[in-house]
């Protein structure tokens, strides 16, 4: 059996310390997952989770965001990343973590004007989150390496100055909740990634403008944005 066109590349991430490579299946995002940015986005932390997605191959690991197209307002949302090494469905809380390969630091970068917009119109937000290297991201740390990061700082700096500043235990929904809540709604897979949310503070960005994220226990992510 032969393609009728030549298939692009697996989207992947690269796995700390070793030669190998991690499959992406699918990205799910979270929204509104920590107090604050909540608030600040108008929302109410006793909603119940909501999330969206971006391609496999928004993921980057170049260290390099082009800014898009189409826009004049793009955030950046600091996050941590949960990869799965299996999957399955109705998943529960308690079995959760035995479902998850690793960890890295991520960047959810929204054109947040586009996404005003969609709100406004009822729309759908891909414009605004799944367009083309839109989550930078680092090569994953397996979990056997990492505590649980069930609390930790996270933080986002901007040319030196720090932008964002939180706490993982800060978190509204927890990873194993997260994996619970997710899989009643889809069949959850090996190679799915999960941006678990991101802390307040979040901002706008220009071209030339350098940012660095961290996660503790996990790592560091330096993206200049070009």
């Amino acid at each position: 059996m032969t393609y009728v066109i030549n298939p692009n590349p697996q989207p992947a991430l690269p796995v700390r310390g070793t030669d190998k490579l991690f499959p992406i299946h699918r990205v799910y995002c979270v929204g509104r997952n920590y107090e604050e940015h909540t608030k600040e986005m108008g929302g109410n932390i006793k909603d119940p989770p909501f999330f969206f997605q971006k391609n496999p191959d928004c993921v980057i690991t170049t260290g390099k965001f082009p800014y898009p197209s189409a826009t004049k307002n793009v955030h950046f949302e600091i996050e941590l990343v949960v990869a799965l090494k299996s999957g399955g469905t109705n998943i529960k809380a308690a079995d959760a973590m035995q479902h998850v390969y690793g960890y890295g630091v991520g960047i959810d970068m929204t054109r947040r004007d586009l996404q005003d917009v969609a709100k406004k119109l009822a729309r759908p937000w891909e414009v605004a989150k799944a367009f083309d290297h839109s989550a930078p991201c680092t090569a994953l740390v397996p979990a056997k390496d990492v505590d649980l990061p069930a609390n930790g700082a996270i933080w986002l700096e901007v040319n030196g100055e720090r932008r964002q500043s939180g706490d993982l235990s800060q978190m509204i929904w927890d990873i194993p909740h997260q994996i619970e809540f997710l899989s009643g709604l889809f069949e959850l897979k090996s190679g799915d990634l999960i941006f678990t949310g991101t802390p307040s503070g979040v901002g706008a960005i220009n071209k030339g403008d350098r940012l660095k994220g961290h996660v503790d226990g996990v790592g560091d992510l330096e993206v200049v944005v070009t």
